[in-house]
C-alpha cells in the first residue's frame, strides 16, 4: 500500500457528521489544517436532487431522500454490493418475508440478537442529522448521575455544569430556537438564552395541554407529578438565522426540510470549508487505523470508489499528528474492531491487556407510539413534525425501577401511526378498514360524503411518542460479523442487541400513561396491539395480569459502544472523548454516552464536540 501524497495534516476526522464538521470547523478556524473522510457521497449544490428521490420513492421512510438506492429491481438492494451501506426502516420486516431483518441479503445490519436493533443511520455529508426532527433537549443533571442518585448503571465522568457553557455555545452553533422559562424544569439552568424565540406551539400541543392539570397516572411513580406541556427547543429557524428561511411549517421535517430552515451539518460543513484550512475526500471508507511502537495512532488506511456499486478507485495511507472518528455508535466500533494486529490484537483503542470495551452497551430510546381521535377537532399537519412535548415525566425516584422516558406531541396526524391520510382515504374510497376510521361494515364514499368524513376523521387525529431510557448492558453490542461483507469486502456490522427488564418496565409505564392521556382528553384511542410475527415486539405482563405485546420503534438514536468514564478498565474514552490507549486517538459523538437519559441525543453530542475541539485546538495543537 503507498501512502498518499498531501499536505502535512494536523487532525484527519472520519466522518461529516455532526460531530466531525463542528469539530472541523472549530479546527479550521484555529488554523489547523484538516482533511475529512467521508465514506458517502459529497455534498450536492442544492437539495434539488434529494427532494426528487423523496417524492418520487416508492416507500417514504426517513432514509428514502438520500444515496445510496434502497431499491433495487423492485427488491431491497444487497447490501452485499453497496460500497458504503446503511441499514433501512425497511429491512425490519417480518422473518422470511420482504425487509427480514435477519436476511443478510436484504438488511445491512446482521441481527444476531433477541431482538433486532430498529435504528438506521446515513452515510453521506451530513450523517443521520440529514434526516432528523431537530429536536435539542438538554440532558437534565441527574441524566449525569445515575449510580449516586439512583444506585443504577454509572454516573458519567462529568456533571451538567461541567457541560452547562458547552450547551449554550453549542445551541447558537446550530441556530436553536427556544425559551429559557419553558425549560426550566427538574433542575435544568441556563447562564445564556437561545439564539431565537421558541417555534409557537401547535393547534394539537394546546389541546393536550387542556388535559394536562387534571391527568393522573397511577402505578408508575408519578403520583405527585404536576403534569405540563413544554415547547421543544428545536434546531429550526423561528426567525431569519445562519442565512436560512423562516420554518413555513411544512411538516416534513423527517426525512428532509424542503426550504432547509431546520440545521442539517452542511451548514457547519460550509463554514469549515470556508476557512481554507479544511478539505473533504467523498466516497473515501476508512478501512484500518494504524499504530506505531510508541502507541500512537500513526495512520489511517481508506479505499476510494468510484459510485454507489462502482469499482474500487484507490486505495492509500494518510498521516496527521491528531485523528478523530467521528462516525454513529455503530460504524465507529466497526472501524476500530477491524484494526487488528500484532499491536493491537482486540482492535484499536480495546485495550490489550484486558477484556475490551469497545462495541459494548449499544443502546436507543426505544419508542412507544400511541394514537387516538379527538372529540374535536385539533387541526394537525400545520407545523413542524413536533413543537412540544411533556418532560416532567423524565426525572424520578421510580428511575431505580423502570426507564424513564419523556413524550413527544406529534403534529402530523396518524402519519407515523397509519401512514395517514393516505390510508383512511384509500379505506373510505374503496370500502375498507386497513387503518380503523371506516365504520362497521366499511362504507364505500364519494363526492360530499367523502370530504365530509375526511374533514371529520383527519382534523381529530393525533399521536404521541414515548422516548424511553434504555439500560446499558454489556451484552448489546457490535461486533464484526464473520461472513457477510459490503461492497469493499469490509466485514458489516454485527448487532446483538435486546431490551432489558428496566427498559421493558418503562415501555409498560409509557403504554400506561399514553392510555391515561387519550381518557383525561375524552379521546377515542386507537392503537393496534403488536403483530404477534413483529420482530420489533415483547410480550409483557398487562395490568389486568394478562399477557400483552409491546410494540417499539427506534429512535434513530444510536448510543454507546466507545463510552467514556474515570478509568481505562471500563471504558474507551476519558472525559475529552481521548482514547485510554492513544492519546492522539478522539472518539466522538453518542457512542460516548455512559447512559442513554431520554433526551434527544444532537445536543449535547455538538456540547461535547465543541468541547472537545477546544481541548484539542488549546492543550493539543497548540
Amino acid at each position: 500500500m503507498c501512502a498518499d501524497k498531501v499536505d502535512p495534516l494536523d487532525a484527519i476526522i472520519v466522518g461529516s457528521g455532526v460531530s466531525g464538521v463542528l469539530i472541523a470547523k472549530a479546527l479550521g478556524r484555529a488554523g489547523k489544517k484538516v482533511l475529512i473522510l467521508e465514506a458517502g457521497e459529497k455534498l450536492p449544490p442544492d437539495i434539488n436532487g434529494y427532494m426528487n428521490r423523496f417524492l418520487t420513492a416508492t416507500a417514504k421512510v426517513p432514509e428514502s431522500p438520500y444515496p445510496p438506492e434502497i431499491f433495487t429491481d423492485s427488491k431491497l438492494t444487497d447490501p452485499a454490493t453497496v460500497n458504503a451501506g446503511r441499514p433501512t426502516v425497511l429491512s425490519l420486516g417480518h422473518w422470511y418475508k420482504f425487509g427480514d431483518a435477519r436476511d443478510p441479503k436484504q438488511a445491512y445490519l446482521i441481527q444476531k440478537g433477541t431482538l433486532p436493533f430498529a435504528s438506521t443511520y446515513e452515510r453521506i455529508n451530513g450523517g443521520s442529522a440529514r434526516h432528523w426532527l431537530g429536536t435539542s433537549l438538554r440532558f437534565i443533571p441527574a441524566d449525569f448521575e445515575m449510580k449516586s442518585r439512583y444506585n443504577r448503571f454509572t454516573d458519567w465522568p462529568i456533571k451538567y455544569n461541567d457541560l452547562e457553557r458547552w450547551y449554550g455555545l453549542a445551541e447558537k452553533e446550530i441556530g436553536v430556537a427556544a425559551d429559557v422559562e419553558d425549560q426550566n424544569y427538574l433542575g435544568i439552568h441556563f447562564s445564556s438564552q437561545y439564539p431565537m424565540p421558541k417555534i409557537p406551539l401547535s393547534r394539537v400541543d394546546m389541546a393536550v395541554a387542556k388535559g394536562m392539570t387534571t391527568l393522573k397516572v397511577p402505578g408508575i411513580g408519578l403520583d405527585s407529578t404536576e403534569w405540563k406541556v413544554s415547547s421543544t427547543p428545536a434546531a429550526r429557524n423561528s426567525q431569519p438565522y445562519q442565512d436560512r428561511r423562516v420554518c413555513a411549517g411544512n411538516t416534513n421535517c423527517i426525512p428532509i426540510c424542503p426550504i432547509q430552515a431546520k440545521y442539517d451539518p452542511s451548514v457547519t460543513l460550509a463554514d469549515a470549508l470556508r476557512t481554507g484550512n479544511v478539505t473533504v475526500w467523498n466516497r473515501s471508507v476508512a478501512s484500518q487505523l494504524v499504530v506505531d511502537e510508541a502507541g500512537r495512532v500513526s495512520g489511517v488506511d481508506f479505499i476510494e470508489y468510484a459510485d454507489d456499486q462502482g469499482p474500487i478507485v484507490r486505495r492509500g495511507r494518510i498521516t496527521a499528528k491528531v485523528f478523530i472518528l467521528a462516525g454513529n455508535a455503530i460504524e465507529t466500533p466497526r472501524l476500530l474492531l477491524m484494526s487488528k494486529n500484532e499491536r493491537t490484537p482486540n482492535g484499536v483503542a480495546n485495550r490489550r491487556d484486558g477484556e475490551g470495551v469497545v462495541g459494548k452497551f449499544l443502546m436507543d430510546h426505544p419508542l412507544y407510539l400511541g394514537w387516538a381521535l379527538m372529540p374535536q377537532p385539533v387541526w394537525g399537519y400545520r407545523g413542524p413534525l413536533s413543537t412540544a412535548g411533556i418532560e416532567v415525566c423524565r426525572d424520578g425516584d421510580f428511575r431505580r425501577d423502570r426507564g424513564a422516558f419523556r413524550i413527544e406531541i406529534g403534529n402530523e396526524g396518524w402519519n407515523f401511526a397509519t401512514l395517514d391520510p393516505d390510508t383512511t382515504t384509500l379505506d373510505l374510497v374503496n370500502g375498507l378498514n386497513h387503518g380503523g376510521l371506516n365504520s362497521d361494515p366499511p362504507r364505500a364514499l364519494f363526492g360530499a360524503a367523502l370530504v365530509k368524513e375526511l374533514n371529520d376523521k383527519l382534523s381529530r387525529q393525533f399521536r404521541i411518542g414515548f422516548l424511553v431510557e434504555q439500560s446499558p448492558e454489556a451484552t448489546n453490542t457490535v461486533t464484526l460479523a464473520e461472513h457477510a461483507t459490503d461492497g469493499l469486502g469490509l466485514p458489516r456490522p454485527q448487532i446483538d442487541y435486546n431490551l432489558s427488564d428496566y427498559t421493558k418496565q418503562g415501555m409498560a409505564a409509557a403504554k400506561t400513561t399514553a392510555s391515561a392521556i387519550f381518557k383525561n382528553l375524552g379521546a377515542t384511542e386507537f392503537t393496534q396491539p403488536a403483530d404477534k410475527d413483529d420482530p420489533c415486539s415483547f410480550e409483557w405482563p398487562s395490568d389486568q395480569g394478562q399477557t400483552t405485546r409491546i410494540k417499539y420503534f427506534g429512535a434513530g438514536h444510536i448510543i454507546g459502544t466507545h463510552r467514556m468514564g474515570t478509568s481505562a478498565n471500563d471504558s474507551v474514552v476519558d472525559d475529552m472523548q481521548r482514547s485510554w490507549d492513544h492519546e492522539n486517538l478522539y472518539l466522538v459523538g453518542s457512542g460516548t454516552f455512559p447512559t442513554s437519559a431520554t433526551a434527544n441525543p444532537t445536543l449535547t453530542i455538538a456540547a461535547l464536540c465543541l468541547r472537545t475541539a477546544d481541548h484539542i485546538v488549546r492543550r493539543v495543537l497548540n
